[in-house]
């Protein structure tokens, strides 16, 4: 499944072929298209394609290159098509200081009305922001709360750098990219799509503008979307399976249309490994876990009606073989289920498969033993969440359960030590952006004092 939204398919750019072009995006797998108000005029267009077609959603809004030319009547429009159940967003609505086709005063006094309407009637809203960052995030700050779960609205065909970015998820915005990350000249773009949240990301044509390669110099349309998803796939170091999986959950959660993710996943794919889900419990409530929020990685929602079986792990694994590796990950500590690990690693490794273990490192002090002779032959790899360089800094940010907190940190740095003697590739890692840690001094810790691979994981991002 893969969204396009942000599409204008209303403007005259299609009138001889618009049939065909939203055909053509449903040959190439775009599930639906969200169609982008930019006047009065433009949003009845909108929602005239979104009642004729089941897949094609609206929005309704004055863009900032028109707020010239609204008059006392134009906010009892809005108010009337966004009771409409196929107007699902109050945009195009933003600042352009490139252009400044209407005075910049009004520009922002009619930005501040529209969001304003958009709180009243409880809508998200479509942001355009050109040359204006410092005013959008001004205005916008006056009313989104600092709430990264909030569910605010997109900045739509995202330019900015990262400092906005982040200034927006910090509200609760998505983020959205178009074409224009597939351009030479966009490298900081790229570094940007790399670092948002997979749980904030949208991908976008913005047709019939900012055609993505391979088709620049033609006019854009829905179908091209995937060539962006293809790119944000490829900075990120995913399949684009894994984009469209997740940018399709992210419009349901946003505007209810779609599906949601089940609950119950034992085994899922991200990139070319699988990951089992063994258990929700865990030993500590890490400040930055995705469990404090919700349950969702990559597009998979990890909650688990009941723990699973050996059996029923074993029966979610299709082919050991077409795997780089299977991966004891999930949604909890996975050594709190050390037996189902042991005999599920034991088939895999049999059927020819390469076996990662992904743990807090408190497996010792869960099991009340040295569990890593038990493991030897049967993991390739383990992974173990170093953290933090002191004590103190790791008992602040992941909040190990009460019985578990003397001497924890200490534990998880014997782990380490002792996983070495039976685990041929041993990686410490860390979560970025932790008040009170010194990454520089972690790695140090890993590489130096241990010897082991070290690798940072950015805050936020997941999976």
């Amino acid at each position: 499944m893969i969204i396009d939204t942000h599409a204008h398919v209303d403007m005259d750019a299609y009138d001889e072929d618009r049939a065909d072009v939203i055909q053509r995006a449903r040959d190439n797998g775009v599930d639906y298209i969200l169609n982008i108000g930019c006047d009065i005029e433009s949003s009845l267009r909108s929602l005239e394609l979104a009642e004729r077609y089941d897949f094609i959603y609206a929005t309704a809004g004055v863009h900032p290159h028109d707020v010239k030319s609204v008059d006392g009547h134009t906010y009892d429009q809005l108010k009337g098509l966004l009771s409409h159940p196929k107007i699902i967003a109050l945009g195009e609505i933003g600042l352009d200081f490139y252009k400044n086709y209407s005075p910049q005063g009004q520009q922002k006094e009619h930005f501040r009305k529209q969001v304003e309407l958009a709180r009243e009637l409880n809508k998200p809203i479509i942001v355009h922001s050109r040359d204006a960052n410092e005013d959008i995030i001004g205005i916008l700050s006056d009313y989104y709360p600092q709430d990264p779960s909030a569910r605010s609205g997109i900045f739509h065909c995202f330019s900015g750098n990262q400092e906005l970015a982040d200034r927006a998820l910090e509200m609760g915005f998505y983020i959205s990219f178009s074409g224009s990350l597939t351009f030479k000249k966009s490298d900081e773009l790229r570094a940007v799509a790399k670092m948002v949240p997979a749980d904030r990301l949208f991908v976008e044509t913005d047709c019939p503008f900012l055609t993505p390669v391979p088709h620049r110099g033609k006019r854009n349309e829905p179908a091209y979307v995937s060539h962006t998803a293809q790119l944000v796939a490829d900075v990120r170091g995913l399949k684009v399976d894994d984009v469209q999986r997740t940018t399709a959950l992210n419009f349901f959660e946003l505007f209810g249309i779609g599906k949601d993710a089940k609950t119950g996943t034992v085994s899922y794919k991200i990139r070319n490994s699988l990951y089992l889900n063994l258990t929700t419990r865990c030993t500590a409530d890490c400040s930055f876990c995705t469990r404090l929020t919700r349950p969702v990685v990559q597009g998979y929602n990890l909650q688990l009606d009941r723990e699973p079986t050996a059996d029923e792990v074993w029966d979610s694994i299709d082919d050991c073989t077409k795997y780089d590796e299977i991966v004891f990950c999930g949604y909890g500590e996975p050594t709190l289920r050390l037996d189902i690990i042991k005999e599920v690693s034991k088939k895999i490794k049999a059927a020819g498969g390469k076996v990662r273990l992904n743990t807090n490192g408190h497996g010792n002090v869960i099991n009340k033993r040295n569990i890593l002779p038990e493991l030897k032959g049967l993991i390739d790899s383990v992974s173990i969440s170093l953290n933090a360089d002191t004590a103190e800094a790791y008992d602040k940010i992941v909040h190990p359960l009460p019985g578990l907190r003397d001497g924890i940190y200490e534990n998880v740095k014997e782990f380490i030590e002792e996983s070495k003697k039976h685990i041929p590739n041993v990686q410490a890692t860390i979560v970025t952006h932790q008040d009170g840690v010194d990454e520089n001094k972690c790695e140090d810790i890993s590489k130096n004092d241990f010897g082991v691979d070290y690798r940072e994981r950015r805050y936020n991002i997941v999976g």
